[in-house]
């Protein structure tokens, strides 16, 4: 039967994206007047190595763009051209290319062949203005049909990539190929030993070397399999290659001479053995309708051959990769990390909320025995309570990331942007590694890239105003992260000329917005979240248009999470997001109003009382306020909000919860509390409509469902009908 490699796109995907933001960052710290040779080699290696994957599966753009990328990288490490700052430019533009088309091909289409053009034709300039091309290297091969490999599993559909691979090699002839432990060994083969691999992929590796070269000798020894390969492939190619099955520490590469009498059959035998089920290993467009001779095509001549890798190279390549997780030992142990899909995890957070619901119902039901009388059985409910929010926790860090995720995509935005902009700015992230649940950290990214293009455009000034204003030259912009309680917060801030107060309430009054004589500098920020609000004299590509801060509002709102924005002029302004770690779990308090159970987020809870006659206030406009040690916060009914009947609607007979959300505090009245309880948060808006002032649902111990408030939602009602009011007393005064 065919072997389907599709099975193995996900992983190189997978390890070609993080290869590529390596690549950027490195790019963004690379020294242009003095590269460290270092990070040049790392650069090069993460290009190397995704053209040999892409080679490998069959993806031609990216096999040829990242051809391109890597030979001028080759070049520029071995210092045979002066890089410049547009060079550096042009790998950050190619990097981008080769990120869109690795989406295209995730989603099995294909890429833009015009910005794969582009692209490799300013590469293909900035080469021939550096003078590499007379750096003395050999003319690419017209053709490649005589260094086709010797009989292999037959493939047509045009010549796979591995003989362009051996056309690359044979141009340049590799240096003698150092093992995994750094030292040379002299062979006319390549000696490659597989540690601890068991039979399927042994099977697989075997067909694949066999498609890089051909297998002269074979050899099993206590559960390690030893091939000897005739080819030109350089070693860190087939260490590469081979990586995408195993682990890099099960894999040894070095230079030997294969035994007078080969263990075992060539490969097309092997290929035929039942513990084997292995044909062909090649990219599934090139396997044939019916077996034929594998066919030779011509290199294109826009594709250079470039130097092989020095022996040097290969080592430090190999040693690279062997910074990655490895196996714990060399008899075949996992490796420290595995890849999970997202869906897989759901499932899990899933089935430990539905034992978390059980349990809730286990001790709802135990709580009507006599615990003198059922001591043992009490114990057991106690330890169950103990295991179930331990592994309730362990399955909810595995949905937690750093907020590196999101913050190692910012130095690229400020440099392009400051640069477009004629600003000098400098970047500084704290709390990279302070962890966020997944589906947050995914959508706060599109937030906190607006609110870093509003600090570069309307905040940091340019470097004359900024002299002028006996500030640093270069102007500072700050990420950072940190846990507060059950919540994440991040800030955005900068050292710019900060909001302008006045300008903020002229826009708002030639808007038409009431606002109030005596509002307070916080309430004036929070004017630019209201839609179509900027303060922008030009409207720019950038930012202007007074869209986007309105968005950002929902966003964290829909999160869960609340913005805040503190500001001094001429110091600069600092934007806060406040964030739960989790949708999916909470703490919460259990009160009753009238025959139904609420459920209020325990980060929201303050403190709870039962008020006198003498602390309770009707104002002007009939709304009640409860005054609470000298301040007097606006009473919410829970029964009144959402017509719940035979509700206690004196505050003095019911009990009086204060709650603190968005840096407002407000009352809210219910008939009594029942409990605090850790919840499984069920999501409504599936199959219902949203309902103002809920935002999901629980299942309690005794099977009953209750609903979570929404708490900030119902701050903000009351503040807009606080505010909507005042307005109107104030319009008409």
């Amino acid at each position: 039967m065919t072997l389907d490699i599709t099975q193995f796109y996900q992983t190189f995907f997978d390890e070609a994206d993080e290869l590529l933001a390596q690549m950027e960052q490195l790019l963004l710290n690379l020294d242009v007047g003095s590269p460290d040779p270092e990070d040049l080699a790392a650069i090069f290696r993460a290009a190397h190595s995704i053209k040999g994957g892409a080679a490998t599966f069959g993806f031609s753009a990216l096999t040829e763009t990242t051809h391109i990328l890597e030979s001028l990288l080759d070049r520029a490490r071995n210092h045979e051209l002066t890089l410049t700052k547009e060079m550096v430019d042009a790998f950050l533009e190619t990097k981008d290319v080769l990120s869109d088309q690795l989406v295209d091909y995730r989603a099995s289409a294909e890429p833009d062949a015009a910005a794969a053009a582009a692209i490799c034709a300013k590469l293909e300039r900035l080469k021939a203005e550096s003078g590499a091309g007379a750096s003395g290297a050999a003319p690419a091969a017209p053709a490649v049909a005589a260094v086709a490999p010797a009989p292999a599993p037959a493939v047509t559909g045009g010549a796979p990539d591995h003989v362009v691979e051996q056309a690359v090699a044979a141009a340049h002839p590799a240096a003698d190929t150092i093992d995994a432990a750094g030292a040379a060994e002299d062979g006319p083969h390549l000696k490659i030993t597989l540690k601890g691999v068991d039979a399927k992929d042994q099977a697989l590796l075997t067909e694949e070397l066999g498609n890089l070269g051909v297998i002269v000798g074979r050899e099993e020894a206590g559960g390690d399999l030893t091939l000897w390969l005739e080819s030109d492939v350089p070693s860190d190619d087939i260490v590469a290659v081979c990586c995408f099955v195993i682990d890099d520490s099960q894999i040894r590469v070095a230079r030997g001479t294969a035994p007078a009498a080969p263990a075992a059959a060539p490969a097309e035998a092997v290929a035929s053995e039942p513990a084997a089920r292995v044909e062909v290993f090649a990219p599934a467009a090139a396997v044939p309708q019916s077996p034929a001779p594998a066919a030779a095509e011509p290199v294109q001549s826009a594709q250079p051959a470039p130097h092989a890798e020095p022996a040097a190279s290969a080592a430090a390549h190999h040693d690279d990769k062997r910074a990655r997780p490895a196996a714990a030992a060399a008899s075949g142990a996992e490796g420290s990390s595995i890849r999970v899909g997202v869906e897989k995890v759901d499932q899990l957070i899933n089935l430990v909320g539905e034992l978390v619901i059980t349990q809730a119902m286990l001790a709802e039901t135990a709580s009507a025995f006599d615990p003198a009388l059922h001591d043992r059985l009490f114990n057991g409910m106690a330890q169950l309570e103990r295991n179930a929010r331990d592994l309730q926790e362990a399955v909810m860090s595995i949905r937690m990331m750093p907020m590196d995720y999101v913050f190692s995509r910012f130095p690229r935005l400020v440099r392009d942007l400051a640069g477009k902009l004629g600003k000098q700015v400098e970047l500084v992230t704290f709390g990279q590694a302070t962890e966020l649940d997944k589906s947050l950290i995914e959508r706060i990214i599109d937030p906190l890239t607006h609110l870093v293009r509003n600090s570069l455009d309307h905040g940091i000034e340019t470097v004359d105003k900024r002299v002028a204003a006996g500030k640093d030259a270069v102007g500072q912009l700050v990420l950072s992260a940190a846990h507060h309680g059950g919540n994440i917060v991040i800030e955005v801030s900068d050292d710019g000329a900060g909001l302008n107060r006045e300008r903020i309430l002229a826009k708002a009054a030639k808007q038409g917005m009431q606002v109030p004589d005596s509002i307070s500098d916080e309430e004036v920020w929070n004017l630019i979240f209201a839609p179509g609000f900027s303060t922008a004299e030009t409207v720019t590509d950038v930012s202007g248009r007074g869209v986007g801060m309105d968005v950002v509002k929902r966003n964290i709102q829909s999160m869960g999470g609340h913005v805040e924005i503190t500001s001094q002029a001429g110091r600069g302004t600092t934007t806060r997001i406040v964030l739960p770690l989790t949708l999916a779990i909470l703490d919460g308090m259990s009160v009753k109003v009238g025959g139904e159970i609420f459920i209020l987020p325990l980060n929201f809870v303050m403190e709870s009382l039962q008020p006198s006659i003498d602390d309770i206030y009707t104002v002007g406009n009939g709304e009640r306020v409860v005054r609470v040690r000298g301040e007097y916060l606006p009473l919410v009914a829970l029964h009144e909000v959402f017509s719940v009947e035979d509700a206690r609607t004196d505050p003095t007979q019911g009990i009086v919860t204060i709650m603190e959300t968005e840096g407002r505090r407000f009352a809210m009245l219910i008939d009594e509390l029942v409990g605090q309880q850790q919840v499984v948060v069920k999501n409504l808006e599936t199959n219902y409509r949203k309902v103002h002032g809920i935002s999901a649902a629980t299942i309690l111990g005794d099977g009953s469902v209750a609903l979570i408030v929404d708490v900030a939602a119902l701050n903000r009602e009351t503040r807009a009908m606080h505010g909507a009011r005042a307005g109107a007393e104030l319009a008409i005064f």
